[in-house]
Order: C-alpha cells, then sequence, then structure tokens
C-alpha cells in the first residue's frame, strides 16, 4: 500500500507539502494524547492509523479563521486505511479505541517541546463526544488548560 505520493496529493489538496519529520506512536485502548498543538511553529500533520483504530480530533486554533474553536473528528483504523490531514494552526488529539493502536504521522515542521501548547481534552466550550469518559491521560494533559485560558 502506498501511503503518500507528493504530486498526487498536492494536486488533489492544491497544497505544496513539505514534510519533514515523521511521527510514530503507540497506544493502549483508553489512553488520550492531546489535545496539542505548536505556538509559533504550527505542525501540519497526515495521520493514518497502520494497527488499530483510534478516534482523532483536530481544533481550529487559527485566531481569524470562520470556523475557530470548532473541531472535526474521524474515526481511524488498519480496516478503513483513511487519512487525515491536520492543517497547520490546528490542536490536534486522539484516544485509542481498540486494545492498542499504531499510528503514524507525517510533519510540516519539526517538534519543539518548548513550543508546545496544550487545551484540556474535557474542555466544556468544545463539547468533543470523546468514546471513554475517563481516559488515560499523561500529566501534561491532565494539568492542561482551557481554550479560553490560552493566549494564541
Amino acid at each position: 500500500m502506498e501511503l503518500f505520493q507528493d504530486h498526487k496529493y498536492s494536486k488533489y489538496l492544491n497544497f505544496k507539502f513539505n514534510f519533514v519529520q515523521d511521527n510514530y506512536s503507540h497506544s493502549s485502548r483508553g489512553v488520550l494524547r492531546g489535545l496539542h498543538f505548536q505556538k509559533t511553529k504550527p505542525q501540519g500533520k497526515l495521520i493514518q492509523v497502520i494497527q488499530g483504530e483510534v478516534f482523532d480530533i483536530a481544533v481550529d486554533l487559527r485566531k481569524d479563521s470562520p470556523s475557530f474553536g470548532k473541531w472535526h473528528s474521524e474515526v481511524l483504523n488498519h480496516k478503513n486505511k483513511k487519512q487525515f490531514w491536520i492543517p497547520p494552526g490546528f490542536a490536534h488529539g486522539f484516544i485509542t479505541i481498540s486494545e492498542t493502536a499504531d499510528f503514524i504521522y507525517k510533519c510540516t515542521d519539526y517538534y519543539d517541546p518548548n513550543d508546545e501548547g496544550c487545551i484540556a481534552w474535557n474542555d466544556p466550550d468544545l463539547a468533543i463526544p470523546w468514546p471513554f469518559k475517563k481516559p488515560i491521560l499523561s500529566s501534561k494533559d491532565q494539568a492542561a488548560p482551557f481554550l479560553q485560558e490560552i493566549e494564541l
């Protein structure tokens, strides 16, 4: 299976990709990662699950966008082979639905831990219908503020 061809994707999305980093994540059932974003060096991400299943979320953080603060979700799994394009300027998060999931994504900018921001997964203004009410969270994700508390 081909995962990416620059000329096909550039034509389809009318966007010239410049991927600089590939990432891999392995998670267990109920683990929620996110909602993460880069503050000054936003990353576009092309995401795909190669084993298992996740509920994936992108939240628009572009202040001048008519969809600022709105989110879009996709269920990604190895059977549907869907890919999810998240443009620069969006926060990203996912929760593993299956026992485990292997997740790959291409990024348009380098990850910088000093530039990372995080939004609370359960922000009431976002009202995301996560499939688990009590997910497993990292300490960073447990301490994340709500969107209205963040200066973008």
